[in-house]
């Protein structure tokens, strides 16, 4: 998880000035605060149930989120307006719009990581009887340990596996909010890859 993190932390600086929301380390400082807060009021497996420790998770990803729908939108919005020069060379187009889909799926994982069943902390504690998302390893438990308990590595791989097949592939959402961020994130990575790809062939050819 802070892998992750620190992953969007880089990616965020790599972008141009017109795709940060808001100076160049104001994002990432914030992030670091909040992750920062995070370890000291739950260093190890994050399993402490607390009310402020939740709204600081929350507020982690609400900043990943908002950053991450900033680029997209300024993405989108460059490329349709055609003027700025990153968008007339295939390369930097290319790699500009690879850093936004990969934020975009990282930011998307520690949304459905942070929900899913209460976030966390709750899921250290049980798992509730109907979750927001089901598992492989829920659907057929014989195929996992006992008390298995997903990781944020599959939520990763839910968001990943979203963006490119842009539909359920591992874990099914069940509650509403699931199945709302998932079409979300599957419509912003449609936009993504093909609005870059085309421009890309465009300026290619």
């Amino acid at each position: 998880m802070v892998v992750a993190l620190l992953v969007t932390l880089v990616l965020t600086l790599l972008l141009p000035d017109a795709m940060r929301l808001g100076p160049r380390f104001l994002i990432p400082a914030i992030e670091i605060g909040l992750l920062i807060a995070m370890v000291i009021g739950d260093p190890g497996k994050i399993d402490r149930t607390n009310r402020w420790l939740r709204w600081l998770s929350l507020s982690l990803v609400t900043v990943l989120i908002a950053q991450a729908l900033w680029a997209t939108g300024r993405l989108v919005y460059v490329l349709i307006e055609g003027t700025n020069p990153a968008v007339n060379d295939a390369y930097d187009l290319l790699a500009v719009g690879g850093i936004v889909w990969a934020t975009n799926n990282i930011a998307f994982a520690f949304l459905y990581w942070d929900l899913d069943s209460g976030g966390s902390a709750a899921r250290a504690h049980h798992l509730p009887q109907y979750p927001d998302f089901a598992f492989p390893q829920q659907l057929s438990p014989e195929v996992a340990p006992p008390d298995w308990r997903p990781k944020f590595v599959d939520y990763l791989y839910l968001g990943f596996t979203n963006a490119t097949a842009f539909s359920p592939t591992d874990a099914m959402p069940l509650a509403p909010w699931a199945k709302i961020a998932m079409t979300i994130q599957s419509i912003l990575s449609l936009a993504i890859l093909g609005l870059v790809i085309a421009r890309a062939v465009n300026v290619f050819s």
